[in-house]
């Protein structure tokens, strides 16, 4: 009988040709443990989801209880179902006002997908702008968005009238004009290497959307639900949205995105065409009622107050001669090295020599991510600064 290495290896398809190969048994908090029993600490939170930390009880809760129910009833949109609805309603009171109407997706690039549409059909536009080296999703729409030439050339061709501006150049706003229908931009960026924007950028950018009729669509799909110390990012720099996009750390472990905007925009989805958005599993009741549980863990438990607190923590633990800056927005944050020759062996180094799992971003591969559940503790956070400066200095040297 094959082994579940051998079955990935031989039926799963593949998305590098350097797969970690790591077989995890079960999870629990900010642990995974593998068949042997040995325990391996998570720094990346699976790239930003279990923000709430790995099978956390009330979302185990949450889920049983809604197995016990029903699960898929009819497409999205046509049966009322509790835990969409209340989820819905949980999201809204986190928003400003006029923010009242979540469309409930899979995953986040169909939130994109699904943003992407709405914006053109509110503005009858066509233009789409985005930063360089941003990432949204890896479907046509969210690929031909995504600002790296490198990751999409070989899927081309694209969607047409797409144009990049270079995040936090004030000059570049200049490209929003009258046949913009929406900008988009992560409020955050993550997969560039954690980059915070310039301070009044966002207030800039906010203000030439306005001024030229285009939709501002902030992706919060990796930032959003804590992450970066405020439940939404943007609450952090002075502006608010059209759309919002979230994803990722939104549904506890379990899949489930959603993009956000006002009745009167979103009502362009109810005619000419009818259903002019629709998705089979989006709204999920499970996936829905483990997301509600997520979003009151972090308000009740009040992980939102610690977040800084552990990201300085992390900060001045994390100093060694080899690494040239460390960047961050609450428990998002990069640590940069010269090179990617010297972060992969680092990377490769901590995971099978000090069991502590992390990664490079996408489009910034000489940096380090660090992006650990909310809940770590102080204690797991000396833990892993050590395992990792061992790392470092096992590879780079002293």
């Amino acid at each position: 009988m094959l082994t579940p290495r051998q079955l990935f290896l031989r039926h799963q398809a593949q998305t590098s040709d350097f797969p970690l190969l790591l077989e995890i048994e079960r999870a629990e908090g900010v642990y995974m443990f593998d068949a042997e029993g040995q325990r391996y600490l998570d720094l990346i939170s699976g790239i930003g989801v279990s923000n709430v930390g790995h099978r956390h009880p009330r979302v185990l809760q949450a889920i049983q209880q809604q197995l016990d129910k029903y699960l898929h009833l009819m497409v999205y949109g046509e049966l009322v179902q509790a835990p969409p609805a209340v989820l819905a309603e949980a999201l809204h009171r986190t928003l400003p006002p006029y923010l009242d109407n979540v469309y409930f997706t899979n995953s986040g690039t169909e939130a994109v997908e699904g943003a992407l549409k709405l914006a053109k059909r509110h503005t009858s536009r066509t233009g789409l702008l985005s930063s360089y080296n941003a990432y949204h999703g890896s479907t046509h729409g969210a690929l031909s968005i995504t600002g790296s030439e490198s990751f999409k050339n070989s899927f081309r061709p694209l969607l047409p009238n797409v144009q990049h501006f270079r995040h936090n150049n004030f000059d570049d706003l200049s490209l929003i004009t009258k046949h913009t229908a929406a900008v988009i931009i992560e409020t955050v960026q993550g997969e560039a290497g954690v980059r915070v924007p310039a301070p009044g950028y966002l207030p800039a950018l906010r203000q030439r959307c306005t001024e030229m009729g285009a939709l501002l669509i902030l992706d919060e799909i990796q930032c959003g639900f804590g992450r970066t110390g405020t439940f939404w990012a943007f609450e952090q720099f002075g502006i608010e949205p059209d759309i919002l996009l979230t994803a990722k750390g939104m549904g506890g472990g379990m899949p489930i995105g959603a993009f956000i905007s006002s009745q009167e925009i979103m009502s362009g989805f109810k005619t000419d065409p009818i259903l002019g958005h629709c998705t089979t599993f989006g709204g999920h009741p499970v996936s829905c009622a483990a997301s509600l549980a997520t979003l009151q863990v972090i308000q009740e438990e009040q992980l939102l107050t610690g977040v800084a607190e552990k990201a300085t923590r992390f900060r001045q633990q994390l100093v060694h001669p080899a690494i040239r800056e460390v960047r961050g927005c609450g428990l998002l944050m990069a640590v940069e090295f010269d090179s990617f020759d010297i972060l992969k062996p680092i990377i490769d180094h901590a995971l099978w020599h000090e069991h502590i799992l992390t990664d490079w971003f996408l489009f910034c591969d000489n940096s380090l991510r660090i992006a650990p559940p909310l809940t770590i503790t102080n204690a797991q956070i000396d833990d892993a600064c050590t395992a990792l400066l061992r790392a470092i200095t096992a590879v780079a040297g002293e």
